[in-house]
């Protein structure tokens, strides 16, 4: 059984067009998918959740999509943060999302805050987030920490790098899944994922539900890890 899995959500756009439906509804029923996924992985067992809600390359996007987004997730905190804190859910935000829209981080620290001794499963929701920025972050702090003479370069290890990543504190990620087909990692987790299980699914985001993630853990539980080793 992971421990933590993360999950890229890809598909909400294809999922829309094959139904002749504007992109923003293909948004709303990937919300829904997350509501299903994380009851699912508090059911399952699983410690730790990561999803990738949107990325540093996502500001590429329309403006009008992207305030789409947004207004999604201001409503989905907004109306899900008292079911997550009834279901024992710890809310973690990874990236650097206090770029976002001042009202939105204010609302996103004030659900971390209220969901900080919550302990059956941890949720982070990653976003404005792209690991090679997430390295660079980690590797800038490292540098400013050697030049102020706390920290000796010699000493660094796996371990004290690990401490400078916004993903410090969550176990070690054990199964990355992508839906939709797509068979690549997108900037997430590159680090964090060295020694994960991959997994492709078909299922477009929208679509993905408990039986997806639970044939996921399976493929997972037939897996081999070695770590390079025989």
């Amino acid at each position: 059984m992971p421990r933590h899995v993360a999950i890229i959500m890809d598909g909400n756009g294809r999922w829309a067009k094959a139904r002749l439906l504007p992109r923003v509804a293909g948004h709303k029923q990937g919300v829904e998918a997350v509501k299903r996924t994380v009851r699912a992985a508090g059911d399952l067992g699983l410690e730790a959740l990561t999803l990738y809600a949107f990325s540093s390359e996502n500001w590429r996007r329309p403006a009008a999509e992207i305030a789409d987004l947004m207004g999604l997730l201001r409503r989905f905190i907004k109306s899900e943060i008292e079911e997550i804190t009834r279901e024992g859910v710890k809310l973690r935000i990874i990236g650097d999302y206090r770029k976002l829209e001042p009202d939105l981080v204010a609302l996103l620290d004030d659900a971390v805050a209220k969901t900080a001794s919550n302990s059956r499963l941890t949720l982070a929701i990653a976003l404005n987030y792209g690991s090679q920025d997430e390295l660079l972050r980690a590797t800038r702090r490292l540098m400013r920490e050697a030049r102020a003479g706390e920290i000796d370069p010699d000493a660094l290890d796996d371990a004290a790098f690990e401490k400078r990543l916004d993903t410090d504190g969550l176990p070690r990620l054990d199964l990355l899944i992508r839906t939709s087909g797509e068979q690549r990692l997108s900037n997430f987790l590159l680090w964090q994922a060295a020694y994960a299980e991959l997994v492709f699914t078909d299922a477009l985001w929208p679509d993905f539900d408990r039986a997806h993630l639970a044939a996921a853990i399976e493929t997972f539980g037939q897996r081999e890890r070695r770590y390079g080793g025989l």
